[in-house]
């Protein structure tokens, strides 16, 4: 009995220790990229001027995203693996990805560029994180003008794939929990109909170790699939989101 005690007990320390660790690690974390974040954001809002939206994006804004997801590879163990390369096309297109944490808005970012991203005014009222960001033209939509942000989508990003820009849309408007994705708005597939431009699927798990519900970090790897690109020209958008949304779907059920 004393044994079986005892050992409960050394595993009950042995788990708040690792606790600790991992909270020490993720709040070293967000103090490193704090610090980051708003050294590189003055650069961007000092310097940005002078570059072209494109070099922008490599020298800026990839640049400071690659910083951060290695920064909480190194303090928090959190790495990634990447299957699926081969499938992203030599010509930009709409990117369709689900969303269950700030890790793929990084990662993403250092994946395909020169790229904007949809995203929700709100962050750009962010101090310095969205004075920046504002400076390489996200699409920045009102999500409670359901119309007026489809049209700004449509309108702006099809501009973006004209200058050979990749679009990231997360269709599912906000994070959630790690399995089957949520509700996909059509906007991507509207976007893509419109453009005449394929749509790149790609599915990951970043909430199992970068978990929208906690501020903790889990040390772990991170699975990224890339899909074939689908193609759009014979499919209606309704086909087009469901095509999408499916293959994400199947591909997060291999990852758990």
């Amino acid at each position: 009995m004393s044994s079986a005690v005892g050992s409960a007990t050394n595993r009950g320390v042995t788990r708040a220790v690792a606790t600790s660790f991992t909270l020490i690690r993720t709040t070293v974390f967000y103090f490193s990229l704090a610090v980051w974040t708003v050294f590189w954001a003055m650069l961007m809002i000092l310097f940005i001027y002078p570059f072209r939206f494109k070099l922008r994006h490599r020298i800026f804004v990839k640049t400071w995203a690659i910083v951060s997801i290695y920064l909480c590879r190194l303090i928090c163990g959190v790495q990634w693996k990447v299957n699926g390369r081969e499938n992203i096309p030599d010509t930009p297109c709409v990117v369709i990805s689900n969303h269950q944490s700030t890790w793929e808005t990084l990662f993403l970012q250092t994946l395909l560029t020169p790229q904007t991203q949809v995203i929700k005014q709100e962050l750009l009222k962010i101090p310095f994180f969205g004075w920046a960001f504002k400076k390489i033209k996200p699409i920045a939509i009102n999500r409670k003008d359901a119309r007026q942000a489809l049209q700004q989508v449509r309108d702006q990003g099809k501009a973006a794939l004209e200058h050979n820009v990749w679009v990231l849309i997360f269709p599912e408007g906000t994070r959630t929990p790690p399995g089957e994705p949520g509700k996909f708005s059509r906007g991507g597939a509207g976007l893509a109909k419109a453009a005449a431009v394929d749509i790149l699927p790609i599915a990951h798990n970043a909430g199992v170790f970068w978990p929208n519900s906690s501020w903790i970090k889990r040390p772990g790897t991170i699975q990224v699939e890339i899909g074939p690109a689908i193609k759009t020209e014979s499919l209606s958008v309704a086909e087009v989101n469901d095509t999408a949304r499916d293959w994400i779907t199947r591909a997060l059920q291999t990852m758990q």
